[in-house]
């Protein structure tokens, strides 16, 4: 009979030890199953049961082979094993904590009724005690029947709803939790058979009147349960494990179909970028054409004219007048030609006064007031950092004026330590990003995305339908350029 519940005693803890282990690593881990939170108490419970009952085991060796044990060896195992308990209602209020609310009915009644428990039992237990004395073996089953029926009736509940959770992951993990949350309610219930103590019912049904009836000790059942329970949670890990593969291959596919989206994107911006190059240098082409080209022949002819000897000195100063017309002309067109390509104040004086200048030469003449904040002491930057800036600025202010159906914006430019930070910010009627950032409708600010990455800097559009855009932009004060 020793022999048999020593070998008992083993299998029961070793079972819950290696839930507890499994659990442990499971926890140190995203898992699927539940946070880390919820498993850390339930892994807690594995091993200090699985130790607990070990520590029987040897108990009972040493009491055949009569070893004389201290005092305080023979309480530990009583200390073990509310400790376990104490873990098990732990993991219980943390996994309950996490049900939906309005709460189930199930779960309020079952709140209630071992409420209710735990309350007769102590009142049966204090009324016992002031009548007799408890000995160790009734202190333990005590503890049994105080904590370890509840608590793992609770612990029982806790699976149940992880499991309900899970199911729109996978329900294979539910039914391998609702497998562990059967056990744990088998596990609870056999705990009635506890020792034999002067309070209902523990004084007609125990553990001696369990072996009287089935001709086994009730530790077999209370194995049998920590071996349904750990199998199941061995399975529901294996289950998340697999949950896990998957959705780690669905996001690697995800990402890889988002980086072929960028690929893609960015082979059509090279292809736009082009065309608005060639575009570009043929409007610059009709520009030279039609005004600087013309007027150069004006001017040539205006000059042949001052040659013929005859001309009275009336007809020459208006010819000279002509002249300065066509040059004064030539001029302009030629500054405004320059203007587009780059402005001089932008390698000349900086990103502000660049800015400044843009404002007062594209949007002032359009009605926009635009209002221009410098926040920190402005410098120079590199040409770059400067280029990006005021292409963003000017790309921005652009929309602005093309879309957001307002007369007023804000440009603002913070200098940090090591970045710059630019916004353009209107009240205007907005747009959603999602929608609009996609080709072709969204060429500028993908060609703005694309400039602010490419010196590792930061994108950030702010938009709603009727509730104005901000458009900010953070990029690193200095940057390295290559030749």
């Amino acid at each position: 009979m020793d022999q048999m519940l020593f070998f008992v005693y083993f299998t029961y803890g070793l079972a819950f030890f290696g839930m507890g282990l499994a659990l442990a690593m499971e926890a140190g881990r995203p898992s699927v199953l539940a946070d880390a939170s919820v498993l850390r108490p339930l892994a807690g419970f594995g091993i200090l049961h699985g130790v607990h009952e070990w520590l029987d085991a040897y108990m009972m060796q040493a009491e055949a082979l009569r070893l004389a044990l201290p005092e305080w060896v023979e309480w530990l195992p009583l200390v073990l094993l509310a400790s376990s308990y104490l873990s098990l209602l732990v993991f219980a209020i943390t996994a309950l904590r996490l049900v939906e609310r309005p709460r189930p009915t199930l779960l309020k009644y079952a709140t209630v009724i071992i409420s209710a428990y735990i309350v007769i039992t102590v009142i049966s237990a204090v009324f016992a005690w002031s009548r007799s004395t408890f000995e160790e073996e009734a202190l333990e089953g005590l503890t049994r029947y105080l904590i370890a029926i509840p608590f793992s009736l609770l612990a029982a509940f806790g699976l149940y709803f992880i499991g309900v959770n899970s199911r729109s992951r996978s329900a294979s993990l539910e039914k391998w939790l609702n497998f562990s949350s059967s056990g744990f309610a088998l596990y609870s219930l056999t705990h009635l058979f506890a020792s034999p103590m002067p309070i209902f019912p523990a004084n007609i049904i125990n553990e001696d009147t369990f072996y009287s009836l089935a001709g086994f000790p009730v530790e077999l059942i209370w194995t049998c349960a920590a071996l349904w329970i750990t199998s199941s949670m061995l399975g529901a890990l294996k289950e998340s494990e697999r949950v896990r593969q998957v959705d780690f291959l669905s996001a690697q596919k995800a990402r890889m179909d988002a980086l072929e989206q960028q690929q893609e994107l960015r082979r059509e911006l090279l292809r736009h970028t082009v065309r608005a190059q060639e575009d570009e240098r043929a409007r610059i082409a009709r520009e030279l054409h039609d005004e600087t080209a013309q007027t150069l022949s004006a001017f040539t002819l205006e000059l042949a004219t001052l040659q013929n000897d005859k001309l009275r000195k009336s007809d020459m100063k208006q010819t000279v007048e002509r002249l300065q017309t066509l040059s004064r002309d030539m001029s302009q067109g030629l500054y405004r030609l320059v203007h587009d390509l780059r402005p001089a104040q932008l390698d000349d004086l900086g990103v502000v006064p660049a800015m400044r200048f843009l404002v007062d030469q594209d949007c002032c003449p359009l009605g926009l007031r635009v209002n221009i904040e410098v926040n920190g002491t402005p410098r120079r930057l590199p040409a770059l950092v400067e280029t990006v800036l005021f292409r963003v600025g000017q790309e921005a202010l652009a929309n602005l004026a093309r879309h957001a159906q307002v007369h007023e914006g804000r440009v603002e430019i913070v200098y940090g330590g090591a970045d710059v930070t630019l916004r353009v910010v209107d009240r205007g009627r907005g747009f959603d990003p999602t929608e609009n950032f996609h080709p072709p409708h969204g060429w500028g600010l993908a060609g703005m995305k694309e400039r602010v990455e490419s010196i590792d800097g930061t994108l950030q559009i702010i938009s709603a339908p009727g509730q104005g855009t901000t458009i900010e932009v953070c990029v690193p004060a200095d940057v390295k350029e290559t030749a």
